[in-house]
């Protein structure tokens, strides 16, 4: 199958937490745009049902913290469907509560699989990639990279590294023919914010239209993608704002209680659950 210039038919596209939400919908997108989709989570008994689900057969058990299980990963996608021309580093998770309740190894695990599966995801695509000089990153991060989220500082310290890091490699890799794209998404209807209830004035978007932003990055690729484009203007403008504009106005839409005294910790149960064990 020809890989059209400014088209998603024909891409190899391997994405990263792919059995659930975000990753999910961007498989289906894509899938649906001509792409040829292989997907990994580690979580098994979702992935064997996803794949049902998305009527597709390259898939693998895949743990984004261990370099070798990621490797492992991309060489099943390139064993079984050729080079692959983009990858969606994906897999996140984002326990929620007060940063002293927090336990370390809950922390810990937020880090490695929201920072350093993304990181260790670039490097191993762009040792594929590079060579070729010819490919695509695309690092699910987050308007949290741009915000400050009470109720969810770890969570939004990793997103403000995804940023940074995704940044700096683009500007390292943007002669080489490799493109890197970061999507940041705002509060995103899926299960990572079951339980509350959304900032005031502002729309949660769905994870459809973040696989939107996807698919269209992979058409024309650009540094940002951010969804919605209301909520990435209030985000981004933050940072030339007083700060005592942005507490009352970040007070005012109930952002500083949505992940705090505002939750239904019965609707979060069984998320905060697997995100912590799984």
């Amino acid at each position: 199958m020809s890989k059209a210039v400014g088209s998603v038919q024909g891409k190899v596209v391997a994405i990263t937490g792919g059995a659930r939400g975000i990753g999910f919908s961007t498989a289906q997108r894509l899938i649906a745009d001509g792409a040829r989709v292989a997907i990994g989570d580690i979580d098994e008994a979702r992935l064997k049902e996803a794949v049902g689900e998305l009527d597709i057969t390259t898939y693998k058990h895949l743990d984004v913290t261990d370099p070798d299980s990621f490797e492992g990963f991309l060489d099943h996608v390139e064993n079984e469907l050729g080079p692959i021309d983009v990858l969606v580093n994906n897999a996140g998770i984002m326990p929620i509560g007060s940063l002293h309740a927090e336990e370390d190894r809950v922390s810990r695990r937020m880090i490695e699989i929201n920072v350093l599966g993304v990181i260790y995801g670039t490097k191993l695509a762009l040792r594929r990639m590079v060579p070729r000089r010819s490919g695509h990153i695309i690092n699910i991060a987050s308007l949290a990279g741009e915000s400050y989220v009470p109720g969810a500082a770890t969570y939004c310290a990793s997103k403000h590294a995804v940023k940074g890091f995704t940044e700096s490699t683009r500007r390292e890799y943007r002669d080489s023919g490799v493109h890197l794209s970061q999507v940041q998404p705002f509060f995103t209807n899926t299960e990572l914010v079951a339980g509350t209830s959304g900032t005031k004035g502002l729309r949660n978007v769905e994870p459809e239209d973040v696989a939107a932003a996807v698919a269209a990055l992979i058409v024309k690729p650009r540094p940002v993608a951010r969804v919605s484009k209301v909520a990435g203007v209030l985000a981004v403008s933050q940072a030339f704002l007083p700060r005592a504009v942005t507490e009352r106005l970040t007070r005012a839409m109930g952002t500083e209680e949505t992940f705090t005294s505002a939750v239904d910790r019965s609707a979060r149960e069984a998320y905060e659950e697997r995100v912590r064990t799984n």
